[in-house]
């Protein structure tokens, strides 16, 4: 099998930024931006402001790259008033990081409690969910959302609320094959791809041990990746890959990965 399409991403190393633009051009890659996802470093304006001064004086074209959003216990439905407006502002610390960079689209969780099967929570959830992320998207006009799965035991609500989103062309699923693999496990790889397919946008994967989400480069853990390739052609995926995994060297390493198994033109 040979990929012709796919455009893959890596997280660009900082501290070896030269490692990272190389890697990026010889495999034709681009970055998706983990800098600004943790809420001690959008605390720090300073070093905030610093960084992307940094990433946008590397004069690169950031309109096909992507950034993860803030997601460190993130709510932006709860009942909370107070948890719910200090979540929904650092949305908005994200939007305004990736509307300046300019890159195409910010990835978040869903923030769901997976254990938590109270009807009316799950509703208000989707309710809460449709209404600030249609106002998102309003107020952001040049960039994109994917709603990523994290510890979601199924794909039911992420398909919810990206179908109730269905008006907006720039909502879609960010689809993490690991997370799946790991936390996922009320459905199977070929249900979670069947039931959000018409919704993935981008994806992220790395390797893990199927227990614990470790970020380990792909061939170093025990997923099936001939079994995620065949289902990304069986259902003709051409959305965005990230590699999510911090090293220029592990990256590398994925990327010959893929390359040996044909999976990488």
């Amino acid at each position: 099998m040979t990929d012709k399409k796919r455009l893959y991403e890596i997280i660009p190393d900082s501290s070896n930024i030269r490692r990272s633009l190389d890697l990026a051009e010889k495999y034709g890659a681009v970055f998706e931006y983990n800098d600004f996802m943790l809420p001690g470093y959008l605390d720090d304006r300073a070093e905030c402001r610093r960084k992307l001064i940094f990433y946008k004086s590397l004069g690169r074209d950031c309109s096909n790259d992507t950034l993860h959003g803030a997601f460190i216990d993130i709510s932006v439905h709860s009942e909370d008033s107070l948890i719910r407006k200090v979540s929904r502002f650092r949305v908005r610390q994200s939007m305004e990081i990736a509307q300046e960079m300019g890159v195409r689209g910010v990835v978040f969780h869903t923030g769901l409690l997976a254990s938590f099967n109270d009807k009316k929570y799950r509703e208000s959830w989707l309710e809460a969910n449709v209404e600030f992320w249609t106002d998102i998207l309003e107020e952001y006009k040049n960039q994109s959302v994917y709603m990523e799965n994290m510890f979601d035991w199924n794909s039911r609500e992420l398909v919810q609320l990206t179908k109730a989103m269905q008006n907006s062309d720039r909502f879609g699923i960010c689809l993490d094959y690991a997370h799946a693999a790991v936390f996922g496990k009320e459905e199977s790889p070929e249900a979670w791809f069947e039931k959000t397919v018409p919704y993935i946008r981008h994806m992220h994967i790395n390797d893990n041990d199927l227990v614990k989400d470790m970020h380990l480069p792909l061939g170093d853990g025990i997923i099936d990746w001939n079994r995620f390739f065949n289902l990304m052609e069986e259902y003709q995926i051409e959305a965005s890959v990230l590699l999510e995994m911090a090293g220029w060297e592990k990256q590398l390493r994925s990327l010959e990965y893929l390359e040996s198994k044909g999976f990488l033109k």
